[in-house]
């Protein structure tokens, strides 16, 4: 995420948006999954960490967890949290090679601009060791644009983004759908895709 208007909602919503997610990654299927298919002490990128929350979950299971995200408020908050080491940077800013047993994206690259979309995509890629375990979760649905709160979002629809993750090499493994009310209180439809490298 690198548009300033998306930044500048989540750097002004951090505390009321940790309220709202510090509680949903506990016992989560897909957080349960993504933490059984890393080794033991694995390292794990959590792209766009927001204030923490699975950043924790995955510390506390034993992970070594780099945690990025634009917002240095939400840098701060996860910062916060014992066992994980949370920096600023942007999606564009990854360029590890090899590096990562997992990649954790959770509703975090729905801020990215579809035309950005594949090459964030190739380089969590090459960020992941053979095999390495990708996890993206994004709201469904068409187009781009901003939100109720002037953040920028890019919708895919199921096939598009698994076109999308195969374009990049990556074998999808797994999903879930669900529904939920976000930051802006809309009701979105999501999905979260697992998948490997």
């Amino acid at each position: 995420m690198s548009d300033r208007d998306t930044i500048s909602v989540y750097d002004a919503q951090a505390a009321r948006y940790a309220e709202l997610t510090d509680d949903s990654n506990k016992s989560d299927r897909g957080m349960d999954d993504f933490i059984a298919t890393i080794p033991a002490g694995g390292t794990v990128l959590d792209l766009g960490c927001g204030p923490g929350a699975s950043a924790l979950v995955m510390a506390e299971a034993g992970l070594q967890v780099d945690a990025t995200d634009a917002s240095a408020e939400m840098v701060k908050l996860a910062s916060a949290h014992k066992g994980v080491s949370a920096r600023q940077a942007t999606f564009a800013d990854l360029d590890a090679d090899n590096a990562y047993d997992g990649v954790w994206a959770n509703f975090s690259l729905l801020h990215a601009p579809r035309s950005e979309f594949p090459n964030h995509l190739a380089a969590i890629h090459t960020s992941l060791k053979p095999g390495g375990v990708f996890f993206i979760a994004l709201k469904l649905g068409e187009g781009e644009g901003p939100d109720r709160l002037g953040r920028y979002y890019s919708y895919y629809s199921e096939d598009a983004l698994k076109t999308h993750l195969q374009d990049a090499g990556f074998t999808v493994t797994n999903q879930w759908h669900g529904s939920g009310t976000g930051l802006d209180g809309s009701e979105s439809e999501w999905i979260r895709l697992a998948a490997h490298a």
